[in-house]
């Protein structure tokens, strides 16, 4: 909210969540049934007909902006101010769709309450001319002196503040206003589509063509991205005066004292509050500098709806952790399309660039999923997406390379050691974070725990593990007899008495991998914990029973621009995983950690909390809450 709101600051739906959709409801069945029974006779009511697909449009217009937008600030070479986004202004934009939701209203009642808006025509070429007109002038002028007005520290405090909270502006932060303050700019707006109708000259493709002008401008000059081309300036230099650009904007909200007009920089320039920096910002950013990335973290996609919780996806939800729920059904079934466009996709992308001291850390994703990686027909097919990732990190210059979630898997690439095989001299480093996931499963196994139970295949972090028990003298039980002479094999002779098979489930604390069933879970005795050294969370069936995390940190304060959760990790956690390979580059290791290559569990931990990791489990901030 703004520093003091004011007077109608709440937007009156604002208790509804999602269900403010419900208002639109009478009124879009209302127009519809009109529409439909309307005879031959009559002239059909083409604008209310028009208001919810024009409202659809406009959301997925919107969202296809937000997307677009943190895909580019993720490339950073011609983002504009280069500081961080966090969850708060996520949290504070999250009701972007309610200006959209308002207009839909107002439409609905002004043709309702006006009759000369009920039999306008799909098209009239006046009506254009009019809009046009009365923007550039009433309209640009008047929201210039408000806008100035907006900034007097009584209005400032209370309504305004809100929307300059946000100084890494993106698409949809345009929209965020108090209530009584977007109403305001309601009413500017309606001067053209008002005009319009009392002058007999209104159309339904003008009426909404221009709200879909005012998305597109306002979008435009919020990205933080500079994306208008030089060219069209060149050709037409009076353009300076009648189009903004995002670097132009971007300056009022670093300046805050500047560059006030809405679309058209013409009145800055008469009434001299131009920024002087304006020209000479925009020339830079648009020349631009990519940076490279120090450290690349490769995940994949988990579930088909997993595609809504990236970064580049809806921001609410990435904000929160993958195990929420959904606000309804219909997202999920909107993720499957989408999840099979992008599952078509022949390389990675980038999806998030974070920053902890000097590094720069990028995120990228496998267009796979979970399904595909236990498929035998598709591993093929998605090792090479994976070497021809590490290939393309190798030549960006990255120092390290993690491969999360099954990018590490055996069947696939030996935990990365097939990429060091191949290439022998490959400066950047394959790290599988093995030891730091150890080290973080250690410190969630209740203090005091004499004995646990082993349940899950043999692997990498399975024998590291073990072994880091078995030097604590913690009894590790087994069913599998199999995993056990897999131990055996693996760990010095003198830990073997500490690896026992056993029929009993009677342990007070166990460590599972994927395959934990349901049906060993009912096994297990009220109260046992479950800890988790995978990399995918188990499923909980059982009430009386604690279970933790999977190997995760806590990130330093000063890690910026992280304002989307990982997975099922809640807000500022990481995989312990995706923690080791920005550790490796901040110790600057000079080795790789995979394969059969292992940093340390204790070299590892104590790196990582030097560097401002903190321990997570999920009990803890149960407990904490």
């Amino acid at each position: 909210m703004a520093t003091r709101p004011g007077p109608l600051s709440r937007w009156p739906w604002q208790d509804l969540g999602n269900y403010k959709y419900a208002l639109v409801a009478p009124w879009a069945a209302r127009s519809t049934y009109r529409f439909m029974t309307t005879s031959g006779s009559e002239e059909r009511d083409l604008l209310s007909f028009a208001v919810l697909p024009v409202l659809l449009l406009r959301l997925l217009y919107s969202q296809l902006w937000i997307s677009v937008s943190r895909h580019q600030t993720a490339r950073s070479k011609h983002r504009i101010v280069n500081k961080s986004l966090d969850f708060d202004q996520v949290d504070r934009e999250r009701n972007w769709d309610d200006q959209i939701l308002l207009t839909a209203l107002l439409f609905y009642v002004i043709n309702a309450a006006v009759p000369a808006a009920q039999a306008v025509p799909w098209w009239n070429s006046k009506g254009l001319v009019v809009a046009a007109l009365l923007h550039v002038g009433p309209v640009e002028f008047l929201y210039y002196w408000l806008h100035r007005a907006l900034h007097h520290h009584y209005l400032y405090a209370r309504y305004h503040s809100h929307h300059h909270a946000s100084i890494v502006t993106e698409p949809i932060t345009s929209v965020i206003h108090p209530f009584a303050e977007e109403v305001v700019y309601f009413a500017l707006f309606a001067i053209p589509l008002l005009t319009m109708v009392g002058t007999g000259t209104a159309s339904v493709a003008v009426a909404n063509g221009y709200l879909i002008y005012i998305d597109f401008m306002n979008y435009l000059g919020h990205c933080n991205f500079e994306l208008v081309p030089k060219m069209l300036f060149d050709v037409f230099p009076p353009l300076k005066y009648l189009m903004y650009t995002p670097s132009f904007h971007s300056l009022h909200h670093t300046q805050f004292r500047t560059n006030y007009s809405l679309f058209m920089p013409l009145y800055d320039y008469l009434y001299g509050t131009l920024d002087k920096s304006s020209d000479d910002l925009y020339e830079r950013t648009l020349h631009g500098r990519e940076e490279a990335p120090d450290v690349v973290h490769l995940t994949h996609l988990t579930t088909p709806d997993s595609v809504l919780h990236l970064r580049l996806g809806f921001a609410s939800l990435a904000a929160a952790p993958l195990a929420a729920p959904f606000a309804s059904r219909l997202r999920l079934r909107g993720a499957a399309p989408l999840a099979k466009l992008t599952s078509l996709l022949g390389s990675t992308f980038r999806a998030e660039a974070n920053r902890l001291d000097k590094l720069n850390i990028e995120t990228w994703v496998v267009p796979r999923y979970t399904s595909q990686y236990l498929s035998k027909e598709g591993l093929h097919a998605i090792g090479r997406l994976i070497e021809k990732a590490v290939a393309d990190a190798e030549a960006s210059g990255a120092r390290v390379l993690t491969l999360g979630l099954l990018n590490q898997a055996n069947e696939l690439n030996r935990n990365g050691e097939l990429y060091v095989i191949r290439k022998p001299n490959l400066k950047t480093k394959i790290v599988d974070g093995a030891s730091l996931a150890v080290a973080a499963v250690l410190h969630m196994i209740p203090p005091g725990t004499k004995d646990v139970l082993f349940l899950g295949d043999a692997s990498k972090v399975t024998t590291v593990l073990a072994s880091a028990l078995c030097e604590q003298e913690i009894q590790v039980q087994m069913v599998d007899k199999d995993l056990h002479d897999c131990l055996t094999q693996e760990l010095r002779p003198e830990l073997h008495k500490h690896l026992l098979v056993s029929s009993s489930y009677s342990s007070k604390v166990w460590l599972v991998g994927d395959k934990l069933t349901d049906q060993e879970q009912r096994k297990a005795q009220a109260g046992v914990h479950f800890v988790p050294y995978s990399q995918f969370p188990p499923n909980a069936i059982r009430e009386d029973c604690v279970y933790h995390s999977t190997p995760a940190l806590v990130v330093p304060d000063s890690f910026e621009n992280l304002h989307a959760c990982e997975n099922w990790l809640p807000r500022r956690v990481m995989s312990a995983w995706r923690a080791a390979g920005i550790v490796h580059a901040l110790e600057k290791w000079d080795a790789h950690e995979c394969g059969a290559r292992v940093t340390g569990v204790d070299k590892a931990w104590q790196a990582a909390l030097a560097h401002g990791f903190r321990p997570y489990d999920r009990q803890d901030a149960a407990v904490a809450k």
